[in-house]
C-alpha cells in the first residue's frame, strides 16, 4: 500500500497507548504513523464488520468511515458486538460509534445511516484509504470492489458462512480481484445463514490483521491468496489465486 503521507505524528499520549504494538517487529513507529493518517471504510458493521472496526480502532487507525443502513433488531445482538440493548430500534452505526468512541477517543468516526448502493459506492470509497468488505450480500460486495479496482485502492474482503469463513486481500493491478472469483452473481444466495458471533469475528480479526500489515508494510500481506478457516475442523488454508486477463472488472488494468 502507498504511503498515506504524514499529517499526523506520533504524540507522547500516542507512544503511551500503543507502546506494546510499537515493538512488533516491521511495524514500529513508522508503522503507527501510517496507520493514524490512514482513512479505512468498513461495511457493514454487524457480525464481521464490528469486531474488525474495533481491532482498526484499537490498533490506531486515524479515520474510520461506518458504513450500514437500518435499526438495531433483537436477531443482531448474537454477534455484533459494537452494539447494546440500549440502541435496540435505533441506527446501527450510531451504537457501533458510540462504543468505538468510548473505546478509543483518539479514532474519528464518521457514520453513513445507509448500505452500499450503485449511486454512492463511487463516492464512499473516494473518501477511504482501504476499504474493508464485511457485507452479506453479493451486490454489495461487487460494488466495493468494482470501486477499488476503479479507484485503485486496496480492498480487504472478508467474508462468512455457519463455521466458516474467508478472507481475500486485493490490491488493484497486482492481484486478482473478487469479480475474478466469482464472474456472475452466484445463485440461491440469501442474506440470512447460519452465524455463531465468535466465528464472524474470528474472521474479522484475520482481515483487519491483513488490513494492518497492508497499511503499515509489514511481511507477510496475503496478497493472491484466498484465507478459509474451517472452524469445525480447526483448519486454515491459503488457496492460491491468479487474476482473470479476461475480467469485467480488473481485466483492462
Amino acid at each position: 500500500m502507498e504511503d498515506t503521507g504524514s499529517g499526523f505524528e506520533l504524540s507522547d499520549r500516542d507512544r503511551q497507548i500503543y507502546e506494546w504494538q510499537l515493538d512488533v517487529p516491521g511495524l514500529g513507529e513508522q508503522g503507527q504513523v501510517k496507520l493514524r493518517n490512514t482513512t479505512a471504510l468498513v461495511s457493514r458493521i454487524g457480525g464481521l464488520g464490528g469486531p474488525l472496526a474495533m481491532s482498526l480502532a484499537a490498533a490506531g487507525i486515524g479515520k474510520l468511515i461506518l458504513v450500514h443502513g437500518g435499526n438495531l433488531k433483537p436477531d443482531d445482538l448474537n454477534r455484533q458486538t459494537l452494539m447494546q440493548h440500549d440502541y435496540l430500534g435505533k441506527t446501527r452505526v450510531d451504537a457501533a460509534a458510540a462504543t468505538l468512541s468510548a473505546f478509543n477517543p483518539h479514532v474519528e468516526v464518521e457514520t453513513v445511516a445507509e448500505n452500499i448502493t450503485e449511486d454512492n459506492a463511487a463516492g464512499l470509497v473516494a473518501r477511504a484509504d482501504i476499504v474493508f468488505d464485511a457485507a452479506p450480500l453479493f451486490e454489495e460486495r461487487f460494488l466495493m470492489n468494482r470501486e477499488c479496482v476503479n479507484q485503485r485502492k486496496p480492498l480487504i474482503d472478508c467474508a462468512m458462512f455457519n463455521m466458516e469463513g474467508q478472507v481475500i486481500p486485493i490490491v488493484p493491478g497486482e492481484t486478482a480481484c473478487l469479480a475474478c472469483l466469482y464472474p456472475e452473481l452466484p445463485p440461491h444466495w440469501k442474506r440470512r445463514f447460519p452465524v455463531v458471533g465468535a466465528v464472524s469475528a474470528l474472521i474479522a480479526n484475520i482481515g483487519a490483521i491483513e488490513g494492518i500489515k497492508l497499511i503499515t508494510g509489514m511481511s507477510g500481506v496475503n496478497l493472491s491468496r484466498l484465507i478459509h478457516f474451517d472452524t469445525v475442523a480447526m483448519k486454515l488454508q491459503k488457496v492460491a489465486i491468479v487474476r482473470n486477463p479476461d475480467c469485467k472488472v480488473c481485466g483492462k488494468l
